[in-house]
């Protein structure tokens, strides 16, 4: 390893280290770069939430927005969104191009999620994935589909389309061993067909911390110790237990048949990596979820963290599997149904995007009259 920076420690391991953030002066400065050459960073994420920030700090995208304004007066305030916002993905992939082609077109993606409020419709998702995959025109681009029942369908149709997802808003294992059915039924079917599976890549983005946020206070007023020394322990088992399903995958015959004809495996991403609890170290969901074949999406401070780190990471996955599965089925004990809690999570994170994206848009819209105003 020729510069061992935490990321590329990490990547020794099988696991690499994505950026869960996007601005446009990340890419112009030559910030991004620097992230990509110097520190090991592999890849990418953005969602609504992220571009809504990055729109409405400063006048950042200001000049962009006149200039698109100008171009077409007719476009509304979600054709400009989409303007820019696919002018950063291709600006980020770009810098991403050589550590895709080197890592075997397997890391170095850059992902755009279609718009949330698409999350039950499977046809009008399939349709705004294919159109911004070809708009975006860039081969290490993921398209970011939510996991719900309608995004289920949506993910066997564009996988066997050959367009590569990163399935998000991921929080229970069974709803994760749906979509990895998706996944392997589109390889299928594009193997049936006799068409090429080398191509295409998936990540499962596998939400973390929200599960203990959703969950610890409630452990916290319960009269037993076992339920507070749950307190912190809950996602990560989880998590655990996702990584156990992928395991069992990766060995089954139905797997080793798509491997053999160069299907690339769908890794686990894990996502919403950031502490909530100011109590727990920074890096608790990076650290107890280090396993080969893995994704960590991290937010800048988080990504910070990673980086002043001193000692050398080491692998802590797949873990004490038969202790995961008895620290999930203990919440039962105190209270606490999971798959409701999962249910609830789903549900609000699709809520939460959507009024990302609508604020973003209203604050695109807003500038559009200042636009028309001075003009």
């Amino acid at each position: 390893m020729s510069n061992p920076t935490p990321p590329n420690a990490l990547a020794e391991l099988g696991q690499s280290i994505w950026l869960d953030y996007i601005r446009r002066d990340l890419m112009s400065s030559g910030e991004l770069q620097r992230m990509v050459s110097q520190e090991g960073l592999r890849g990418m994420t953005s969602n609504p939430a992220i571009f809504d920030k990055a729109l409405s700090e400063g006048g950042l995208y200001d000049a962009a927005l006149v200039e698109a304004y100008r171009s077409d007066p007719q476009l509304t305030p979600q054709e400009l969104f989409f303007a820019l916002a696919v002018e950063d993905i291709r600006a980020a992939a770009d810098h991403f191009a050589d550590v895709y082609r080197a890592s075997g077109r397997r890391d170095g993606f850059v992902s755009l999620e279609v718009s949330p409020e698409l999350a039950h419709d499977a046809d009008a998702t399939v349709n705004e994935a294919l159109a911004l995959h070809n708009r975006v025109n860039r081969a290490n681009v993921m398209i970011k589909v939510p996991a719900t029942r309608a995004g289920l369908q949506a993910i066997r149709h564009l996988t066997e389309a050959g367009i590569s997802i990163n399935v998000t808003l991921l929080f229970s294992v069974s709803r994760y061993a749906e979509v990895v059915e998706a996944y392997l039924d589109g390889l299928e079917a594009r193997l049936d067909r006799g068409l090429a599976l080398g191509g295409i890549s998936s990540v499962a983005s596998f939400f973390v911390s929200r599960v203990d946020s959703l969950i610890d206070d409630r452990l916290a007023e319960h009269p037993a110790p076992e339920a507070q020394a749950l307190q912190g322990r809950a996602a990560i088992a989880n998590a655990q237990l996702a990584y156990a399903h992928f395991l069992v995958v990766a060995e089954s015959p139905r797997w080793r048949r798509l491997a053999e004809a160069g299907a690339n495996p769908q890794r686990l991403l894990w996502a919403s990596t950031s502490t909530k609890n100011p109590d727990y170290p920074p890096l608790l969901y990076v650290d107890e979820l280090v396993g080969a074949q893995t994704v960590n999406t991290l937010p800048p401070a988080t990504y910070r963290a990673l980086l002043q780190r001193g000692q050398a990471p080491v692998a802590t996955l797949p873990g004490d599997v038969d202790a995961a599965r008895e620290a999930v089925s203990r919440l039962a004990e105190f209270g606490i149904d999971l798959p409701a809690v999962t249910d609830r999570l789903e549900s609000d994170g699709v809520a939460a995007f959507a009024d990302a994206f609508q604020h973003l848009l209203g604050g695109i819209a807003a500038r559009l009259d200042r636009i028309k105003a001075d003009a």
